[in-house]
């Protein structure tokens, strides 16, 4: 992936090597939640992440005694390139839709984070805090996503960002509030077909979008490019995780979609290049 082509971001906030433990006061329920999703999209189990957390909750706070990465290192750069060329597709669809596209911030991390969604350790993974509009990453995921998952390459990170951007993008259209609603009026939206599932399809369906305005611009992917993109998706779909977990597969616990699911709705996105197109809400068939 020619990446270096993109525009890069001032919106990337490097918080790396300083990131320390929260003193004591518990989890918001906020940050459960993230810990809950984030943790079976890792395969792991919820309550041990959850129980880890708070040990260190109750522990002195321990300062990071790793220098910080240069602001300019590959990494961040690669960051701020693919996050930049986030904001220029959603700043261009929106204005052709009537609307104003508000930029998020995006924070590297190490260790560990405070957000408005509560504080998360990196074994939560890259996720998006509706309350402060945020994107959280911890470049250790990507080692993880190659070793762990056999998800590598650039494109495939590209994906991870872009998904956490369309997040975002549901934010700012109200797609997060209503299934927020929901949550809150006590409706179950867990499960095969359930609304977390269409919410985190319809993410991977605008991460394609914007790979397709992306390629479309700067004609950046090499060959390969698409399928490390399409593997990664696949690689972290619910019923893969579940049977490297658990060992079997329990549609009643899905919050982010099959492998199969993954991997159509974003190709939908990257194939069409229309938002539109990405309405998991209404369609049948996931």
């Amino acid at each position: 992936m020619r990446w270096q082509r993109g525009r890069r971001s001032d919106n990337v906030v490097d918080a790396r090597g300083r990131s320390g433990r929260r003193l004591g006061g518990g989890l918001s329920l906020g940050g459960v939640a993230v810990i809950v999703i984030v943790g079976l999209l890792m395969g792991q189990d919820p309550l041990q992440i959850l129980v880890q957390i708070a040990g260190q909750a109750t522990q002195p706070q321990v300062t990071q005694t790793q220098s910080a990465p240069a602001a300019n290192d590959e990494q961040s750069e690669f960051v701020r390139a693919i996050l930049g060329d986030t904001e220029d597709t959603w700043r261009e669809l929106f204005q052709q839709a009537g609307q104003q596209y508000r930029d998020p911030q995006l924070v590297l991390f190490s260790g560990g984070v405070n957000s408005a969604c509560g504080f998360a350790s990196s074994a939560v993974g890259p996720f998006y805090c509706p309350g402060d509009q945020r994107v959280y990453l911890d470049m250790a995921f990507f080692r993880e996503m190659e070793q762990r998952f056999s998800a590598a390459g650039d494109f495939a990170q590209a994906y991870v960002i872009a998904h956490e951007v369309g997040h975002h993008v549901q934010t700012l259209l109200g797609v997060s509030a209503k299934v927020n609603a929901a949550r809150q009026r006590g409706e179950r939206v867990e499960g095969d077909g359930g609304l977390l599932v269409r919410q985190e399809l319809q993410a991977d369906c605008l991460a394609g979008v914007w790979a397709h305005h992306a390629q479309r611009r700067h004609d950046w992917l090499e060959a390969g490019d698409l399928e490390e993109a399409l593997n990664a998706a696949s690689a972290i779909g619910d019923d893969r995780l579940q049977k490297q977990s658990r060992g079997q597969v329990v549609p009643d616990a899905f919050t982010h979609g099959t492998s199969q699911q993954r991997v159509r709705w974003f190709s939908t996105g990257f194939e069409s290049g229309q938002p539109g197109r990405c309405d998991t809400f209404k369609v049948a068939r996931l």
